[in-house]
């Protein structure tokens, strides 16, 4: 489905990503993790196209990504729910909802779409007509990926949804995304938080300073030693 070749990123004289090679079966859920600066944000950024890569290969379905507008790159089929959220705080979540579906022209197929959203996020619906800013952060994340779903995408790229939640609430966006790929979206899970990133991800990738230092099937790097020690603090 996704095949990333040699990817190498640059803002001005830094490189920030620097020859990073990974792949996304259709249906699977991948991860990345590393620290801080790791280059994972950089990464996802230049999938979307709000970065342009200096060199490599983005292959998305077969069609190269490379050159392509952030809104092109959308109406692929591809989501993106950027770190921070960057919701519109001043509007409802019904109208940040909506936004989320401007490319779909039925209003029939939006309003179905928005009752699929809310099966999955009821508590969305009750929040309805109450403003974005002024939600909890996990009830933020909620909308912020849901926003994203309303455009159906087929692919879904989470950008730290953990970031700031608490431990109660971390785990329940973990088994929100394992619902949003078990009901056959593909996605890359990119996190800090590797515990949760290796416990709900089929296969993950490991950064360091812009390079994939190591990779394999998530239970597999869970048991690493130098993976614990590092990420897991054991």
């Amino acid at each position: 489905m996704l095949e990333v070749r040699d990817l190498r990123v640059h803002y001005g004289i830094v490189e920030a990503v620097k020859g990073v090679s990974f792949h996304l079966q259709a249906g699977e859920m991948i991860s990345l993790i590393g620290a801080n600066g790791a280059g994972k944000s950089t990464i996802l950024r230049s999938l979307t196209g709000l970065v342009q890569p200096s060199a490599g290969a983005i292959a998305f379905e077969n069609t190269s990504l490379i050159g392509l507008s952030p809104h092109q790159i959308i109406r692929m089929g591809i989501g993106h729910v950027p770190e921070g959220r960057r919701l519109f705080a001043k509007m409802t979540v019904l109208e940040n909802l909506k936004m989320g579906a401007y490319l779909q022209r039925s209003k029939t197929d939006v309003a179905a779409t928005l009752e699929r959203i809310y099966a999955h996020f009821p508590i969305l619906k009750e929040r309805g007509h109450q403003r974005a800013g002024s939600l909890s952060g996990g009830e933020q994340q909620m909308l912020a990926t849901a926003r994203a779903l309303m455009n159906r995408p087929r692919l879904l790229m989470l950008d730290e949804p953990s970031i700031g939640l608490s431990p109660i609430m971390t785990a329940e966006i973990g088994k929100i995304v394992q619902q949003i790929n078990a009901m056959g979206v593909s996605v890359i899970l990119v996190e800090q938080n590797a515990m949760l990133a290796l416990t709900i991800a089929q296969r993950s990738y490991v950064l360091e300073t812009g390079r994939i230092v190591m990779q394999g099937e998530a239970q597999e790097l869970l048991q690493d030693e130098g993976v614990k020690k590092a990420y897991l603090g054991i």
